[in-house]
């Protein structure tokens, strides 16, 4: 019985020093709905530039350039909104209090400066028009922020970034469909992996 005692406590220890160390707060799906924001659009890209945006219309790459990336920063907000209200919502139903400590603050940092490299190395091929391998270096900058930042939160989250990484890499060699793999980084894996999290952690725990 006391050995009993005794394993329980190890693991209820073992338990706070994780909860102290990680952030665990994080859903799996808020994965899920970033992955939809990110099909949606990639379809509504698809869609200006092969249906709406036709040849023979007048309208400039600097213009078109100029919607794709308001799309995209679209949805990067409404992507962070929800993974702070799932994240919250989460942090409330387990009796938790979502703050901005020491250990959020490293996953913060971890996360985001490999993030805003890749954003600035991706601003600078687009002011240069280097438009082809601006998907590929999003996907492997995000890789790296979501390896580096898994040093702080659930440890699988790096084997997305594996995969985004590794995705990015092969982008990087083919030419013309940057679209479909920016589609399938950020948009099927994550929702791969927001149902794989859910399965794992997030339904065990209702």
């Amino acid at each position: 019985m006391e050995k009993k005692e005794v394993i329980n406590t190890l693991s209820e220890i073992k338990e706070l020093m994780e909860k102290s160390s990680r952030c665990l707060s994080l859903s799996g799906l808020s994965a899920i709905f970033v992955g939809i924001y990110a099909l949606l659009g990639a379809a509504s890209v698809y869609y200006l530039y092969h249906i709406l945006w036709k040849p023979s219309v007048a309208i400039n790459t600097p213009f078109r350039l100029q919607v794709v990336v308001g799309i995209a920063l679209f949805i990067l907000a409404i992507s962070l909104i929800t993974v702070f209200l799932l994240s919250w919502i989460k942090a409330r139903h387990e009796n938790q209090k979502l703050v901005l400590d020491a250990t959020v603050k490293r996953l913060l940092i971890n996360f985001f400066v490999p993030l805003l490299a890749g954003g600035i190395l991706c601003a600078a091929l687009l002011s240069q028009q280097h438009y082809g391998l601006t998907s590929s270096v999003m996907l492997i900058f995000y890789g790296l922020a979501l390896i580096n930042g898994s040093k702080y939160t659930y440890s699988n989250t790096r084997y997305l970034g594996y995969a985004e990484l590794a995705l990015g890499l092969i982008d990087s060699f083919i030419e013309g469909y940057g679209l479909i793999f920016w589609a399938i980084g950020f948009g099927l894996f994550h929702i791969i992996y927001g149902i794989f999290f859910y399965l794992t952690y997030d339904r065990k725990k209702r």
